[in-house]
């Protein structure tokens, strides 16, 4: 585990969450207990709050040029007082809010207020592929990816062109969903043309990987100022091509891999941002990069009924991010006089 922080003095108050309003109430259910209450107390403790908006909850005058108002819910918030959580989600519920959240992350940026990951990176952060070619230079090596589109002439199979050099069992899966959802395993060039036939009905683009193999474990990497902070170990079920805890795996919370944990520098150069998570997958003999998580979900330790190690992680982030927002607002006064 990485070392604990001292906060520095800043106006902020408030951290709005922008995330897709579409949860079920089940799962609203389920990630209340899971992680956002957690999110929401720890907040508390530093004297902040931390709290979930649906896009729409956010109003901005332009009325005056050069002098936006911006609302949340109808409650005047400014760049001084506020910071927004800006992700990109994009499961299949939520697509249609895919160009809401992007423009709306554009619009706070625009006017003045400090985004814990800007827009630029959304794109990147949420397309696997673009993941793997912004940090093709990763010292872990990325895992093979070919992206295919799946839209009104998928059936003319088009996009293999690019399987030649594939090797099945493959891994095939959307390119911006999360969670484990929707990964599947294709034994052969047939099985992904059904795959890709299936992904047609929602315009699902689709990324191909080559399989590590049976029991192939994942590392998630939480990265604090460019600190390796801690990692969640994910072990799939027997017989799962997947570790997500969404799809049956096992969570264990060991010290960060001494390999993992020196790539971090690399990681952190290209991500100048206060707090990520990266992925790897260990598939019994090296690791290889997987996925980049802006806003990677800090998961409980079941066995530790305190969830220390949860509330530690999240302590360091809001920490970070609240740092940040200082050094944001600090540099605007500056530019200002």
């Amino acid at each position: 585990m990485g070392r604990r922080r001292e906060a520095t003095m800043s106006t902020l108050r408030r951290m709005c969450w922008i995330f897709p309003d579409r949860e079920s109430t089940r799962a609203t259910a389920m990630w209340h207990p899971f992680f956002w209450d957690m999110y929401a107390e720890v907040a508390a403790e530093l004297g902040l709050s931390w709290t979930m908006h649906a896009p729409d909850a956010v109003t901005v005058d332009g009325l005056r040029p050069g002098e936006p108002r911006v609302y949340v819910d109808g409650e005047r918030v400014t760049p001084a007082d506020t910071l927004f959580i800006t992700a990109l989600y994009s499961l299949p519920y939520q697509s249609m809010d895919v160009f809401n959240q992007y423009a709306l992350y554009a619009v706070l940026e625009q006017a003045g207020f400090y985004l814990p990951f800007p827009p630029w990176l959304s794109p990147i952060a949420n397309d696997k592929l673009a993941t793997v070619l912004h940090l093709a230079g990763s010292p872990v090596p990325p895992i093979p990816t070919l992206r295919i589109g799946t839209g009104r002439d998928v059936g003319k199979h088009l996009y293999e062109v690019a399987l030649g050099g594939l090797t099945y069992p493959a891994i095939v899966k959307p390119a911006g969903w999360c969670g484990g959802g929707g990964v599947n395993l294709a034994r052969d060039a047939e099985e992904i043309r059904g795959l890709a036939s299936l992904a047609q009905g929602g315009d699902t683009t689709l990324v191909v990987q080559p399989y590590l193999g049976d029991g192939t474990v994942d590392y998630r990497v939480y990265v604090v100022d460019g600190e390796p902070y801690a990692v969640m170990k994910r072990i799939p079920e027997p017989g799962s091509p997947v570790a997500n805890a969404s799809r049956g795996g096992a969570m264990e919370f060991p010290p960060v891999p001494p390999e993992l944990a020196e790539a971090t520098a690399y990681f952190a150069e290209k991500l100048p941002i206060p707090f990520f998570c990266v992925d790897f997958l260990f598939d019994g003999e090296r690791y290889w990069f997987s996925e980049l998580e802006p806003d990677g979900v800090i998961a409980p330790d079941f066995g530790d009924p305190a969830r220390t190690l949860q509330r530690d992680v999240t302590r360091a982030r809001w920490i970070a991010y609240r740092d940040a927002h200082a050094r944001h607002h600090d540099t605007r006064e500056l530019v200002t006089l």
